[in-house]
């Protein structure tokens, strides 16, 4: 192998780790922002919506928009003592701006006819995950009749520059139908009366992307990459991962798992660092045998005890990463059936986007390793080296709260 050669697997490892960097922070978890609608039929023939806003993110967008500083200041030092009641009160006493951002960016229309939105009831504060929430009833009047109707968000949108991908969860029981829809910048709207293979599409869609934008998580795929020897170990280690964290992702979802995001995720950037730093351990006692194809375990499924012990490490890894995957969807509710179903699918767009990450990039590994063992080697090693350096990095500032 020549030495150019080396420096150009070592330049293609080193400029893989800097995309992900570059792009990493930004794309971490806790960055954006998830409004929920249910969405209901009112008395006289009207739609109902109940809208919930993050509450402090509500405040700045709506005070700023509205240039009423007033409601900035109020809602901010009901927002620092952490009085649910002085919330309350700060948007009600600025209703007039408050409900004006809702309704400017927030609404529904019946056979290609806008409704009328009315505010009712006051405003009301609740928790999720771990954060208030600011709740808005609005009841929309349709000047056209018909089961049409279409629900448009473009809430908190990227532009204000306060959050990144802002996502609306609706969740909707309107003549005998029943489902949910995930909206965000490039898929603002969905018609109550869409097929199931357009629910189907939309939380598929919502799961691709989550993986994609969700930096952490693909470097931990990375990780178990870089670190496998053959297709089978990649395999199972990805098939313990999705068990796991299909577990979590669901009970967490249904409210059976409440673990705060403080928690999550440092251990999910701890976890990155750790299956990294396994494999350079790896390479550090054993050399080029490391990433030896020929050698195979003697146990089930051709793993030794070491590999058993990596399985068990990811797949617990996979139950915290599966609360990630659950705080991002950010639906709460009883058990469903529509919930249920928007779970499942929303897990196969992750599965889909992680298993062609595997079909690119593992292959290419394996050519390497067969045609240069050394340059594989130090490919592999420059991946998780830089793989281990970032989890480590994101867990400190994750811990510290920067």
């Amino acid at each position: 192998m020549s030495r150019l050669f080396r420096r150009a697997l070592l330049a293609l490892a080193a400029a893989v780790i800097t995309l992900l960097y570059v792009g990493g922070p930004a794309a971490a978890h806790g960055f954006s922002s998830t409004v929920y609608v249910h969405v209901t039929e009112g008395d006289g023939g009207r739609l109902r919506t109940a809208v919930d806003v993050e509450y402090d993110l509500f405040v700045v967008s709506a005070a700023d928009s509205g240039h009423d500083d007033p409601l900035f200041r109020s809602g901010t030092a009901a927002f620092d003592a952490g009085d649910s009641a002085r919330q309350a009160e700060a948007l009600d006493a600025h209703a007039g701006s408050a409900v004006k951002y809702v309704t400017d960016r927030f609404s529904v229309t019946s056979g290609g006819t806008a409704c009328r939105a009315t505010r009712t009831g006051d405003f009301t504060i609740g928790r999720r995950e771990d954060v208030p929430y600011a709740g808005l009833v609005l009841d929309w009047s349709c000047p056209a009749e018909g089961d049409d109707h279409v629900v448009r968000s473009a809430l908190f949108p990227d532009g204000e520059h306060y959050v990144r991908d802002a996502k609306t969860i609706v969740t909707y029981e309107v003549g005998g139908r029943s489902g949910s829809a995930a909206l965000d910048g490039e898929h603002p709207s969905f018609s109550i009366s869409q097929s199931w293979y357009e629910r189907f599409w939309e939380f598929f869609r919502l799961g691709a992307e989550h993986l994609l934008t969700g930096i952490d998580h693909i470097l931990f795929l990375l990780a178990l990459i870089a670190g496998s020897r053959r297709p089978r170990e990649v395999v199972l280690a990805a098939t313990s991962f999705t068990l796991a964290h299909s577990v979590t992702f669901l009970l967490a979802a249904l409210g059976v798992v409440d673990v705060p995001p403080a928690v999550v995720e440092p251990v999910i950037a701890l976890s990155i660092a750790v299956v990294a730093g396994w494999y350079l351990w790896r390479v550090w006692r054993r050399g080029v045998e490391a990433a030896d194809l020929g050698t195979a375990g003697e146990g089930h499924f051709g793993l030794d005890r070491a590999g058993w012990t990596r399985l068990g490490v990811v797949f617990c890894f996979g139950l915290v990463h599966g609360l990630g995957f659950a705080g991002a969807l950010g639906i709460h509710d009883a058990w469903s059936w529509t919930l249920l179903w928007s779970l499942l699918v929303f897990n196969v767009g992750i599965e889909a986007v992680q298993l062609a990450i595997i079909g690119l990039a593992f292959p290419v590994l394996v050519l390497i390793r067969r045609q240069a063992p050394r340059a594989g080697l130090w490919t592999t090693g420059t991946i998780s080296a830089g793989v281990a350096a970032m989890g480590l990095v994101w867990f400190v500032q994750r811990v510290s709260a920067v």
